[in-house]
């Protein structure tokens, strides 16, 4: 079992609850963010965060750090989408998932990385999406989005690694999330036509990746892009 700090951005549903309840029964001390509310998930403990807003996310990690006493691990799963053709969206829609999935991303890395460079030895995920390597249509706003995480991550693996810290990116497949409750039937089958496990994932399946790359194992894994989808996007 392990005492260290562990920040999880998004935690309120989804796949960002389940890497917070994930690493909360394997001992770590959890302290996860929502926009809004504060949700209930077993053991975890909750500060408000708009990572969109550099002076919110300040605020939030100082929260946590009443809480934790150090931030070790930081998952960063705070995430949007607004789909639709680019033609047709706003600059308000597409700098909203911007702001949200990348720009927020980067808020949170450079507030909380102090203690890990203190500590000589820190863990950095971020939870992208293979839309990243695929691209898709109505999705320019969050491909890019997501496509940004790799270059984040990497350039931290760089600028970090003598410090102990590792910076990886997951990128999950479609997974069973409130995300794609409305997504056809039609589609589904689609999808999981063109994936070679031809099944959906759980985001069981992604917290377990997570907890793999926040462990002491995964000490020489870094600037890392891991494709979690059933094969989707092997290759690319």
């Amino acid at each position: 079992m392990t005492s260290r700090g562990v920040l999880v951005t998004g935690a309120s549903r989804g796949i960002g609850a389940a890497i917070a309840s994930d690493l909360n029964k394997r001992g770590y001390r959890v302290v996860g963010t929502a926009r809004t509310t504060k949700p209930e998930v077993d053991g975890v403990s909750f500060v408000q965060c708009d990572v969109r807003d550099a002076q919110s996310v300040s605020d939030a990690v100082a929260g946590a750090r009443e809480i934790l006493g150090e931030i070790d691990i930081v998952v960063n799963c705070a995430g949007i989408m607004n789909d639709g053709l680019l033609l047709t969206q706003t600059h308000e829609a597409v700098q909203d998932v911007l702001d949200t999935n990348l720009t927020g991303s980067i808020n949170v890395a450079r507030e909380t990385v102090a203690d890990m460079m203190g500590n000589k030895w820190g863990r950095l995920v971020f939870v992208s999406s293979i839309v990243a390597l695929w691209g898709s249509p109505g999705q320019v706003n969050y491909a890019a989005s997501k496509s940004g995480l790799i270059g984040l991550a990497r350039s931290l693996a760089w600028e970090l690694g003598r410090a102990g810290i590792t910076s990886n990116v997951v990128l999950p497949g479609l997974i069973e999330t409130d995300m794609i409750a409305d997504l056809s039937e039609g589609r589904r089958k689609e999808i999981i036509s063109q994936t070679p496990l031809r099944r959906i994932g759980r985001v069981e399946e992604v917290a377990a990746l997570v907890a793999y790359l926040v462990s002491d194992e995964a000490g020489f894994v870094t600037g890392s892009s891991i494709p979690i989808g059933g094969g989707v996007g092997m290759g690319v």
